[in-house]
């Protein structure tokens, strides 16, 4: 009978077209896989060893760097157990290894084989930590300074599939109609179940000018959507701002770079200096904003502020636990402030609506925010690589975590779209307009002749804004609400 339909499990299972002999040729047979396995077995134990090496290495250089007042301190049994050398686990690392080197049906590298592990064990910690082979790191240099090649999207992994955290402003994800909350199912013909989130980036990325297709589920529709995307070069102007109306500045940010402080600093200096009659109040626009760098979540809060604390993290190094504060001047010099936010919204846009609503700065409006708590911080590698790795947790001023919980706005807005009715009646009769109406006494002026001039003047433009954009018209309505109260208060005091 042929060795291949009675060796045990342990054994190698011989291919079904060998044919045997007799007993000789079975005897070398045998003595031929013996030596296959001792050889591998070698490499193998090789390879245990140099991983055992590196971890005695990593605990003399960590035990030198100990005070010697500590290394003479007692550990508990937790703490003697945690920094034990794994080696049980060592080993099933090696015999993985091992069985994938020896039975794998393709040829695969020593270098692809680690790297794929080193990646396997950086996804498997949360959605956001990761590797980054140089030219991801390179990407990412990029995209916080302001420029890189693609579509425009931030993206993260949610069941295996890519969820549209949000399309960012003025690029073509947000032309061909790229929503937040947006779940990518393919990637032109190519699944993209079971991809890495570097990978579905790369893919995603391109020269300026190619196209790609990307197939999306979307809540409220019964089929998946098909979006044509032509790639582009993003470059990214972080804030703009511009009035509304007349001492009504609207400013929005959609992505935190390293130069956004600088960049909002700039922006309220030229709404201060264009303004007419002065700076009344600010809409703060923090919709679809995926976040970015932590320090400059710090600066635009601490634009709208005079003191006390914005953010501090924690974590379980030492230089992970950071406290930031605000320093005067407040920019705008108070002036009332209206933060909106949604489901877009998240992690450096997050800490700045958190920081606002726990100083009692700003009325936060809109929609519950992502809910992304956590701090990565990137680790540079000898090879030119890099590690995004969450390092810390970030709690607003009053110790909340938004981790999974997001920001809960002090106005909730829901969704709405509106429509304009069609009024088929003649205008509206009113007391001005009945013959023999009494006339007011010379002082007595309503201000009738502002009325009709607001009339003319700016009811189209605050219909075009509540069907363009019914938050932003509802923050503003809002906006105007806050300057009444703060100049009646002020005339109060006087």
């Amino acid at each position: 009978m042929g060795l291949g339909t009675t060796s045990p499990v342990n054994q190698p299972i011989l291919d079904n077209e060998c044919q045997w002999g007799g007993r000789n040729d079975r005897l070398e047979a045998m003595r031929k896989l013996e030596e296959i396995d001792i050889s591998m077995f070698v490499q193998c134990q090789k390879l245990l060893g140099y991983a055992i090496l590196v971890l005695i290495c990593q605990g003399a250089i960590a035990e030198d760097n100990v005070d010697p007042a500590v290394k003479t301190t007692p550990m508990s049994v937790a703490q003697s157990q945690h920094d034990d050398i794994p080696l049980d686990d060592i080993r099933v690392l090696v015999e993985v290894f091992h069985k994938i080197k020896k039975d794998y049906v393709e040829i695969i590298s020593d270098k692809d084989l680690l790297e794929n592990a080193v990646r396997g064990m950086l996804a498997g910690l949360d959605p956001h930590s990761s590797y980054l082979d140089p030219q991801d790191y390179l990407a990412l240099q990029q995209g916080t300074s302001g420029e890189f090649g693609g579509l425009g999207i931030e993206v993260g992994m949610e069941d295996g599939f890519l969820k549209v955290i949000a399309p960012i402003d003025d690029t073509p994800a947000q032309r061909a109609g790229v929503q937040a909350g947006d779940v990518i199912i393919r990637l032109d013909d190519m699944p993209v179940k079971g991809i890495s989130l570097n990978n579905a980036v790369k893919k995603m990325r391109g020269e300026a000018g190619t196209k790609i297709k990307i197939s999306v589920v979307r809540d409220g529709e019964d089929m998946p959507l098909e979006l044509t995307i032509v790639r582009d070069v993003i470059q990214i102007q972080s804030v703009k701002s511009r009035y509304l109306e007349p001492g009504f500045a609207y400013i929005r940010i959609s992505h935190f770079q390293s130069r956004t402080g600088d960049d909002l600093q700039k922006q309220i200096r030229e709404l201060k200096h264009d303004a007419v009659g002065g700076l009344k109040g600010l809409i703060l626009d923090l919709r679809n904003n995926p976040g970015g760098v932590l320090g400059s979540a710090v600066s635009v809060s601490d634009a709208f502020l005079n003191e006390g604390r914005i953010v501090y993290t924690q974590g379980r190094m030492e230089d992970a636990e950071l406290e930031f504060n605000a320093k005067p001047p407040d920019s705008t010099d108070g002036a009332p402030l209206v933060v909106l936010v949604n489901e877009g919204s998240a992690s450096a846009s997050e800490i700045v609506a958190g920081a606002l609503q726990d100083r009692q700065r700003a009325v936060i409006m809109g929609r519950r925010s992502f809910g992304k708590g956590s701090v990565q911080t990137i680790l540079p590698m000898n090879n030119d690589a890099a590690l995004k790795l969450t390092t810390a947790r970030y709690y607003t001023p009053s110790g909340r975590s938004i981790q999974a919980e997001g920001i809960m706005p002090d106005i909730i807005i829901d969704k709405v779209k509106l429509s304009t009715i069609t009024v088929s009646r003649p205008g509206i009769i009113k007391e001005a307009n009945l013959s023999g109406h009494l006339k007011n006494q010379p002082g007595e002026d309503g201000g009738g002749d502002a009325d009709s001039k607001d009339d003319d003047d700016t009811r189209q433009g605050r219909e075009h804004l509540a069907m363009s954009d019914f938050e932003l018209y509802e923050a503003l309505n809002l906006l105007k609400g806050l300057v009444i109260l703060q100049g009646r208060s002020a005339d109060e005091r006087r």
